[in-house]
Order: structure tokens, then C-alpha cells, then sequence
């Protein structure tokens, strides 16, 4: 029997602990514009190109979440110009927790959100 799940990753969950300010961190992040107003918990689906979404998840109203943390990344974001975006996260003051580590056809760095979830910024 062939397999009813098909080949494609629809949308990733990160758990945070506050919703609005995570909203506002990714956001920011990759640039896409945002209402806090309208953020209402316990999950915000930001917009994201193509199949994958992105998924905000704080948990049940009026019980704060406390994600478990993690040493590794959860997932990537995308780019043309690693040294560009390492400036540009630098600028915002988010935490960077790698230099650019450079291979032949790809490099990377890692950045912290606000619950500590480790998420990874490459080429490639």
C-alpha cells in the first residue's frame, strides 16, 4: 500500500511563552508585517512562502507556557547573503549564538529566539 502522507513538510510549531512578543521577534526577523493587535492565543500562523508554515504556539489561554529547550535547530531560515544577514540580526540585538560557519557550497549561523529555541540562518 502506497503511503497516504505525502513528501512535503506543511507546518512547523515552535511553543513559546509569550505570543505577542514572539510574533513581533520572527516578524522582524524575516520582515514581514504584523498587527499585535489582531494576535489573539493560543496560536499565531505567520505567513510564509509556499507549502510550510510557521506556527506560534503559546498553549491554552491563561496558562503561560514554559517550551523545553533545546541545543540544536529546530529549523532554518533562508538566505542569499549569510554576511548580510548576520549584520542585520546583529542589529536588531538578537542573540546570536555562532559565528558564520562556512563549508563550500553553504554556510550558516545560529541565532536564540525569546524561549531559547535555537533556530538556524543558511545558504545553500
Amino acid at each position: 500500500m502506497n503511503s497516504p502522507i505525502r513528501n512535503r513538510i506543511n507546518t512547523i510549531f515552535v511553543h513559546v511563552s509569550d505570543l505577542k512578543e514572539s510574533v513581533r521577534w520572527y516578524a522582524e526577523l524575516i520582515d514581514q508585517p504584523y498587527d499585535l493587535k489582531t494576535v489573539k492565543d493560543p496560536v499565531y500562523n505567520l505567513p510564509i512562502n509556499h507549502f510550510t508554515g510557521l506556527t506560534l504556539d503559546s498553549g491554552p489561554e491563561g496558562v503561560r507556557k514554559d517550551p523545553s529547550r533545546s541545543d540544536y535547530p529546530l529549523f532554518n531560515f533562508h538566505t542569499e547573503d549569510i554576511e548580510k544577514a548576520f549584520t542585520f540580526v546583529k542589529g536588531k540585538d538578537y542573540e546570536v549564538c555562532s559565528d558564520i560557519i562556512r563549508y563550500e557550497d553553504f554556510a550558516y549561523f545560529t541565532i536564540k529566539d525569546l524561549d531559547s529555541n535555537v533556530i538556524m540562518i543558511c545558504t545553500g
